[in-house]
């Protein structure tokens, strides 16, 4: 089995697609697509390099419209930055919070999104520096929350690759209403399978703790995204590799009082189902879960999928599956406000350079919508990030190829 290692990332064309040594295929059970009708596609940023390059993790939306986001590569020390796009009139301004130096301070952001705390706290991991990996914090100086011209500073909160707290965390964190973080790493632990983690504030430090290391049996094996939290403190992930099949699986994390109990959900067979689920989970209000699979399915592509409780178990059932190979949602996905799903597929699309897409639910099925057919020329290209939906329908996302300079962009897709 193969392991998750670094990225590798290269500057020139399909060199790139390397990311995370996976192999997957995708499914179809629901309906029509359609093409994008309406919609106004629009790069907002493109990374030229000492601003960033090769965004794998999409970006995050604050309370006043603002999107942070990190980039793996590039910035001052080519070793990755996290950065601010502010919309101003009809543009946007990028501010460089943060270039990572390589070293103790951390390397090479992954596939996780930026979460904010308080609106001012941006807490994300990186696949390397420190022993193995960290999970750093960038703030602004002083007490106040950012403003425009705000210095900010890291720290690390964590170092991985030290004993058995495992390695190489790529999927970032996201916390808890008691300010508690949660993540996974997809190397070490007691095993060397992944491990997924918890991190509680002592003052003005924190205290990090494994809650459960991968065996690489039926549990699964090397966990690259990170997990969702329910209002009951259960965590909710995916593992690429392991399970019943050894083609990854769906599992919970629920508190038992003295521990943590892991329970899987379901395992991937490789066949119309999907193979290889990379890019974690969403919650809706009704418990359901929904993700995707980078391979698999009745065509080849990779698949969305749902599962539902009932009955003290969960029923699955696929809800698209895309064509092509190896080419399927690399990342979580996003609702709307009417409960719609949005994704980015990292091949498939016209072009095979990926698309951006929308479900929409339709008795006995769900109508796939193409926003946006990638180019891998100006405006993007092999999206490995997420994609977000603001309160007015808008989706913003990024490419890791692509824009002016080939080293990938940030764009919106507005509603008509």
């Amino acid at each position: 089995m193969p392991e998750f290692r670094a990225i590798g990332y290269a500057t020139t064309g399909r060199a790139m697609r390397v990311v995370l040594a996976l192999t997957a295929a995708f499914f179809l059970l629901a309906s029509l697509s359609q093409s994008a009708q309406s919609q106004t596609y629009k790069v907002i940023h493109s990374f030229s390099g000492l601003d960033g390059e090769a965004p794998f993790a999409g970006p995050t939306l604050d309370r006043s419209g603002n999107l942070y986001g990190t980039t793996y590569a590039g910035g001052s020390f080519g070793a990755g930055s996290v950065y601010r796009l502010s919309p101003s009139g009809s543009s946007w301004i990028l501010t460089r919070l943060y270039s990572f130096k390589a070293g103790a301070d951390g390397t090479g952001p992954g596939f996780g999104s930026i979460a904010i705390i308080q609106n001012c706290s941006l807490f994300g991991t990186t696949e390397g520096g420190g022993a193995f990996g960290t999970l750093f914090e960038v703030r602004p100086t002083g007490s106040n929350c950012p403003k425009a011209k705000s210095q900010w500073k890291e720290s690390i909160v964590h170092s991985f690759g030290t004993g058995q707290d495992g390695a190489q965390p790529i999927g970032g964190v996201v916390f808890d209403a008691a300010g508690n973080y949660y993540g996974t790493t997809s190397l070490g632990g007691t095993y060397g399978q992944g491990t997924v983690y918890k991190g509680s504030r002592s003052g003005q430090s924190w205290t990090e703790s494994v809650l459960y290391s991968f065996t690489g049996g039926t549990d699964g094996a090397n966990p690259p995204a990170g997990v969702t939290v329910d209002a009951s403190g259960n965590l909710y992930g995916t593992s690429s590799f392991g399970g019943a099949n050894g083609v990854g699986v769906v599992y919970k994390l629920s508190p038992n009082g003295s521990g943590w109990t892991e329970t899987v959900l379901y395992s991937f067979t490789g066949q119309n189902d999907g193979q290889n689920p990379v890019g974690g989970l969403i919650l809706d209000a009704a418990g359901n879960l929904y993700g995707g699979t980078f391979d698999g399915g009745v065509n080849g592509g990779g698949t969305v999928y749902e599962l539902s409780p009932e009955g003290g178990s969960y029923k699955f059932a696929t809800l698209y599956s895309f064509t092509g190979g190896y080419g399927g949602p690399y990342n979580k996905l996003a609702f709307d406000s009417q409960g719609n799903l949005y994704g980015a597929t990292e091949g498939d699309g016209a072009n095979g350079d990926g698309m951006v897409f929308k479900l929409t639910p339709v008795r006995g099925g769900w109508t796939l919508t193409d926003l946006h057919d990638f180019t891998d020329g100006s405006d993007g290209g092999v999206p490995y990030g997420g994609v977000i939906v603001d309160a007015n329908g808008n989706v913003f996302g990024t490419t890791s190829l692509g824009g002016a300079n080939n080293e990938g962009v940030v764009f919106e897709i507005t509603p008509q």
